[in-house]
């Protein structure tokens, strides 16, 4: 018998390190869609990322992730960068 992970923890503690890392993302994204609005020009694709990233603690992978592995692969590196785990 050895040490396991507590999942419930693990996952919170993901949760966790993806609002850190999404939180200057969006700040980022902030003065990109104002810079936009400024000029008119079109914002879906900006709205897209912030949606992508306020989604991002939600995703269904995180719940249905059953070790530490499969948690750590929930990493989006599209929409949030590197990953804090490699």
């Amino acid at each position: 018998m050895g040490f396991g992970t507590d999942m419930a923890k693990a996952r919170e503690i993901h949760k966790t390190n993806i609002r850190a890392a999404r939180e200057p993302l969006l700040t980022a994204l902030d003065i990109e869609f104002q810079k936009a609005q400024e000029t008119s020009a079109d914002t879906s694709a900006i709205v897209a990322k912030k949606n992508a990233l306020r989604d991002a603690p939600a995703d269904s992978g995180i719940t249905s992730a059953a070790d530490e592995a499969a948690l750590k692969a929930q990493w989006k590196t599209d929409i949030l960068g590197t990953s804090p785990y490699s």
